[in-house]
Formats: C-alpha cells, sequence, structure tokens
C-alpha cells in the first residue's frame, strides 16, 4: 500500500465502495475475497480476509488488462 502510494483512507473506502469480483470461501484461517476498487480512477485489486472479529487487507495491486476482462473475468 504505502509502495503504490496509497493511503489508508483510500483502502478503506475500497473495500467499502468496492464490488466483491470473486469469494474464496474455503481459504484458511477466514474466507477472503477478492475486491476490485477505484481510486482516482485508478483501478486496484484487494484480497481482504473476513474473519469473525476482524477483517485483514492481504494484498493489493493494479490489474494487469492482459489478464482481466473490465478488471472483472479472468481472462482465459
Amino acid at each position: 500500500m504505502f509502495q503504490r502510494n496509497i493511503s489508508t483512507e483510500d483502502m478503506r473506502k475500497m473495500v467499502v465502495d468496492g464490488e466483491v469480483i470473486e469469494e474464496y470461501a474455503d481459504d484458511h484461517p477466514c474466507p477472503s475475497y477478492l475486491i476490485l476498487g477505484f481510486s482516482e480512477h485508478i483501478p486496484f485489486h484487494l484480497v481482504v480476509a473476513e474473519c469473525e472479529d476482524h477483517a485483514r487487507i492481504i494484498t493489493i495491486y493494479m490489474p494487469d488488462e492482459e489478464k482481466w476482462i473490465n478488471y472483472k473475468k479472468r481472462r482465459l
């Protein structure tokens, strides 16, 4: 997050306002989700683990257009 110049507030907004595009219900120790969010019109993917008592951002990255259709669907 710091390497990408994304503030904590920007990440919070992306999690709250973003769109869940994939779910990983079998992840351990907590289920996780891939969220598409935007900061200053720039798309980001966030992997967020949601445990019973907290949520944790695992990673955040800029999706590669060659691997994603509209940043939402994986290309085959």
